[in-house]
């Protein structure tokens, strides 16, 4: 199998450029030894390993029903569109590929029409968006929603026009035949390659939806790329929640099958109203927005208390009217199901003392999400690899911590498994350049960010921008940019001013941009050559100590006997590290600097955690030296 890899094998056939390398070669082995003997196999491929053709070879030369999972649904497109047609031409491959995506990610025609018939109560914009929808929709073959130009990705229409788990209507939907997503499963169900991504996958897992029987095929290969997002993933499924947006969602429901088959039962309209109205008091209740909090604390509040009272009973008063008009209308069934599944919820979260748990909350500007999250996925996750028989293989470029994969197995409840470190073939030594500059300003004193932005200005100037300023936070990322902005030239992109594609594509066209964004560009982007060669990071990321999850996990980790900084912080931060270093080198031939303002790794004792766990570059003190490096590169 491994001759695929070779200076005249399989790839080097396929693909014009070419080059073996061996971690790759290696890679591939690996997991084809696991396929064979039915094996789990965690396996730390470094940046610029090729990953992605390490485990796809083997597995589509296996011959087996294969999954492939991957961290997010870009990923799963390219994956999908250009990297499996690509192994598929190479290896002459005859099996049957499939892509399955979660059922948001579908238009539902059933929902489309009944937007139709309410139409007067939309907003304008909506509406026209409706319009265009239902032109797409005698178009479309497939219905996924990222493949139609005419609506934008974040336009309010879309969650009006595709189902969740909680709202779809089934084997009782009146265009089930027609459904999107029933056909996407369908193909998915003959296939002999599924690509699908970590939040369906655990969907299947736990949630086992009624209506559709199983979600995606039974397989002998499961391979999730990616991984190390897995565990945080999967608490969230093997937890609760109950949020806002789901119960607006159940009151407009409610109200659309008045308006549109039970126009006699006026009583529907008015419990729908009190619902949303409802919900939207106990947000206002919650305070400021942008705030995860302790569940616990919370319910303490008596104001609270009677918030939430008064939204239990909104609940009931929908539940008691939509059971008077069973069996009338499908789309009021279905909303009396999720009444039934929402109060349930909600009572579950009210149980705030269940041990093995954390409760919490958080709130945006006009949503809010109740949940409770388990303090370990160990044991359910060992359970679920225990009913799939056949091989489980774990990859991404960041999973180990100081060079041990203990933490991500131990998390996962895989401490059988066998692993593999892979470094980065790239050469750090000549193509990059590590700083931690002197004199940073504390990170809470007043004016620390225009002091930082003065501080990194020379080094983005020299530069000629091509920089990402990756922030741990939404407040330092705004003040950053201000700063950026009010006392430079070159054009400064802000996270959320815009679709994170547009800014992408915006930051390449401008050739001297400086992007300044959050978590969602720590990882998933890949932006090759010149276009960028410099990456600062304002400070090591740590999840805020007052994160109600996490102190639930250390505390648990405490009555363990543990150490929850070592075993909880300390491992998750250098795991999210990694994961923003590895957005500078992505290729043999990039050059850079990274810059991390964040003087704890050279002055405490775990920031050589931090270090041994980066990729070996040169280190310095010196921003004139970081300069200097900038300049050299810019004259090659």
């Amino acid at each position: 199998m491994t001759d695929d890899f070779a200076v005249d094998g399989q790839l080097a056939k396929a693909i014009p450029g070419f080059k073996p390398r061996e971690p790759q070669r290696q890679m591939a082995q690996a997991v084809s030894k696991a396929i064979e003997q039915g094996e789990q196999l965690v396996v730390e491929a470094g940046t610029g390993t090729g990953k992605t053709y390490g485990y796809l070879l083997p597995a589509l030369r296996s011959g087996k029903q294969v999954i492939i999972s991957t961290g997010s649904k870009a990923l799963q497109d390219q994956l999908y569109s250009r990297d499996l047609p690509t192994v598929k031409k190479a290896l002459d491959y005859k099996g049957q590929i499939a892509l399955l995506k979660g059922r948001s990610n579908y238009l539902c025609l059933e929902r489309l029409e009944q937007q139709s018939m309410a139409g007067g109560d939309l907003p304008v914009q909506v509406l026209s968006e409706v319009v265009k929808l239902r032109s797409w929709a005698t178009e479309t073959l497939d219905g996924d929603v990222s493949s139609c130009a005419g609506v934008p990705e974040d336009s309010a229409v879309w969650p009006l026009v595709t189902s969740t788990n909680d709202n779809c209507l089934g084997s009782d939907c009146p265009l089930y035949k027609e459904c999107f997503v029933v056909k996407a499963r369908k193909k998915a169900m003959e296939a002999d390659v599924v690509v699908v991504n970590h939040h369906l996958f655990l969907a299947d897992m736990v949630v086992k939806e009624s209506g559709f029987a199983e979600l995606i095929p039974e397989a002998e290969v499961m391979i999730f790329d990616e991984a190390h997002q897995i565990p945080d993933i999967a608490s969230q499924y093997f937890g609760q929640s109950l949020s806002s947006r789901q119960l607006l969602d159940l009151a407009r429901d409610i109200n659309i099958a008045y308006r549109t088959e039970l126009k006699d039962t006026r009583q529907l309209q008015k419990c729908a109203d009190r619902l949303a109205q409802s919900a939207q008091d106990f947000r206002l209740q919650l305070g400021e927005p942008g705030y995860r909090g302790n569940l616990r604390e919370l319910l303490a509040d008596a104001s609270i208390q009677r918030a939430l009272l008064l939204l239990d009973d909104a609940l009931e008063l929908c539940y008691d009217v939509a059971k008077l008009a069973l069996g009338r209308s499908a789309l009021l069934d279905a909303a009396f199901e999720r009444a039934t599944l929402y109060r349930a919820r909600l009572q579950r979260l009210k149980e705030v003392n269940q041990p093995g748990y954390s409760y919490w909350y958080e709130c945006n500007s006009r949503h809010f999400t109740l949940a409770l999250t388990p303090l370990t996925v160990a044991e359910k996750f060992k359970e679920v690899i225990g009913q799939k028989p056949g091989s489980w293989i774990f990859t991404s470029a960041t999973l180990s911590v100081n060079d041990d994969l203990g933490h991500f197995t131990g998390r996962l409840g895989i401490d059988d498994a066998q692993t593999l470190l892979l470094p980065s073939p790239f050469d750090y030594a000549s193509q990059a350049l590590l700083c931690v500059p002197r004199g940073l300003p504390e990170a809470r004193q007043p004016g620390a960010a225009r002091r930082l932005a003065q501080m990194l200005r020379p080094m983005i100037e020299a530069n000629n921008g091509r920089c990402f300023m990756l922030c741990t936070s939404h407040a330092m990322m705004r003040e950053l940019a201000a700063e950026f902005r009010a006392t430079m030239t070159l054009p400064v992109l802000l996270q959320g001013e815009t679709g994170k594609g547009q800014l992408l594509s915006q930051f390449i066209e401008a050739g001297n941009a400086l992007l300044v964004a959050t978590s969602s560009f720590w990882e998933g982007v890949d932006v090759r050559g010149d276009a960028l060669s410099l990456v600062i990071i304002d400070k090591l990321p740590f999840t805020a100590p007052d994160d109600p999850l996490l102190k639930a996990r250390m505390e648990d980790c405490r009555l363990r006997g543990a150490d929850p900084f070592n075993d909880v912080q300390l491992p998750e931060a250098v795991i999210a590290l990694k994961q923003g270093v590895g957005r500078l080198i992505r290729d043999v031939d990039d050059r850079g600097v990274l810059v991390i303002c964040d003087s704890r790794l050279v002055m405490r004792p775990y920031g050589e955690v931090f270090l041994n766990s980066l990729p070996p570059a040169p280190r310095t003190r010196d921003i004139k030296r970081a300069v200097a490096f900038l300049t050299d590169s810019a004259a090659q």
